[in-house]
């Protein structure tokens, strides 16, 4: 297969002296397209904008461009697993939409050009195939249609289908006081959300079942119990003004009756003993220091974990410490992987040397495999941390690790493996958590929801929004 070269400029950052510096503002979309061959090493504040600029442009620049949504995959070599490059993901997507508005709010896009692309994604989701309200894992971006995720995963993917949720959320907020047009994407977004049948995804119990299928029903049988990546499927099925569900549902369904709280705490291992957590985790038989990173984020790209807890966990402290035990035991490194250490940490589920892998810190899900957006979608929680695994990436790794889009996917410098490609479900949380570390723009939008507001009452949590 003939490979497509894509030839990119990297910044000239440029201080009212004329050497490297300046503020995160200082950089224009002109700058960050201005041809730089050496190593010079930027300012920090500049670095971060660059970072979140770059990855912003998976969203913008490489959309899908019959639907406007984020592509599942992107891979720079154009070599793909399969021919699925008109593919769209819905849950990355969402993750895209709130990256779109943190976009238009740091400048990398007119407000109009912002708003222009978020109609085209809310006109393609009003069109596109749904399942008693909720999208499929996998549409075609140019039909519309279900690509099935897997042979009975051919209908609603309520979890995937709760991340555009959020996203379409934040976007209604944004813009619910601009001009008509403003207040029209905002409507067309309600709407949306306000159609979202969680009741039925019931299945007649107390518990959210994550598929349903036209031909199979609930045959993929998957109750969603906690603790994993799927806490705001449930706040906006409680919040739903439409098709809302009793707080039992969560407490008996999400939470198993209490029986989500580990007891005592977890504390097995030696970085989850420096950082102990409360919750069990739903991945390979509850881990001793924690799941992927991407359980301490994808939920809380709009949901504010700063003070937010319920009588089951803090779940800022939780998710912080998560992050904490992932970098602890880079740094560690018990199994003596090349590269490790304080500046260059991160294990999440993403691509790996051997296919697609659950990265997590433990002697079976670390395969010496490093995925930026664990450390940089930390920025929230750990933020000298992931500073400083930014500053490596670029300085030290640029060559082989630096693309179109920002850092790529994943990489093991343990097997000399930097493939040129990129996730949506990866990318999204980046540009999000990042703004969320700089302006909290996410949180508080989604956060002023009334409705959100009256769910997290309902559920019996606490958060300073709440106040």
């Amino acid at each position: 297969m003939k490979k497509r070269l894509i030839v990119y400029a990297l910044p000239v950052i440029l201080a009212a002296c004329g050497g490297p510096g300046g503020t995160p503002d200082a950089m224009s979309g002109s700058d960050t397209a201005t041809a730089r061959e050496d190593k010079t090493q930027i300012a920090d504040t500049a670095l971060f904008r660059l970072v979140q600029e770059r990855t912003f442009q998976y969203f913008w620049d490489g959309a899908e461009p019959t639907s406007g949504m984020g592509r599942e995959r992107f891979h720079v070599d154009n070599v793909y697993p399969q021919d699925d490059k008109e593919i769209v993901t819905s849950g990355g997507s969402g993750f895209g939409v709130m990256a779109i508005l943190a976009g238009i709010e740091r400048g990398f896009v007119a407000r109009d050009s912002g708003r222009a692309r978020l109609e085209k994604i809310v006109g393609f989701l009003e069109k596109a195939d749904r399942f008693h309200g909720a999208w499929s894992h996998w549409i075609n971006g140019e039909t519309g249609k279900v690509k099935p995720f897997g042979q009975k995963d051919n209908g609603g993917d309520l979890v995937e289908s709760s991340f555009m949720l959020t996203g379409l959320l934040c976007v209604r907020q944004y813009f619910a006081e601009g001009n008509e047009a403003e207040k029209q994407l905002a409507a067309r977004a309600d709407k949306l959300w306000k159609e979202v049948d969680f009741n039925w995804y019931r299945n007649g119990k107390n518990v959210l079942y994550w598929h349903w299928s036209p031909s199979y029903a609930w045959e993929m049988n998957f109750p969603v119990r906690g603790y994993n990546e799927c806490l705001i499927m449930y706040i906006l099925a409680a919040s739903s003004p439409t098709h809302g569900v009793p707080a039992a549902v969560y407490h008996e369904g999400w939470a198993e009756g209490g029986k989500i709280v580990a007891n005592p705490p977890k504390q097995t291992g030696t970085p989850a003993k420096k950082f102990p957590y409360v919750l069990k985790l739903r991945h390979q038989g509850n881990p001793p220091n924690g799941g992927p990173l991407f359980w301490a984020q994808y939920s809380y790209l709009g949901l504010d974990p700063r003070g937010l807890k319920d009588k089951y966990a803090d779940y800022w402290e939780e998710t912080r410490n998560q992050v904490l035990v992932n970098y602890e035991w880079c740094v560690a490194n018990p199994k003596k992987y090349k590269g490790y250490g304080p500046d260059n940490w991160g294990l999440t589920a993403s691509y790996s040397v051997n296919g697609y892998a659950a990265h997590a810190p433990d002697t079976t899900n670390d395969l010496g495999v490093i995925t930026p957006t664990a450390a940089l979608s930390s920025f929230p929680y750990a933020p000298e941390q992931a500073t400083a695994a930014m500053q490596y990436w670029y300085n030290n790794l640029r060559d082989k690790l630096w693309g179109p889009y920002g850092f790529y996917d994943a990489f093991s410098e343990t097997d000399n493996w930097f493939p040129p490609h990129y996730l949506a479900i990866d990318q999204g949380p980046i540009v999000v958590m990042m703004e969320n570390h700089r302006s909290g723009l996410l949180w508080n939008l989604f956060m002023s929801c009334p409705e959100i507001k009256a769910g997290l009452k309902k559920l019996g949590f606490e958060s300073p929004h709440l106040k």
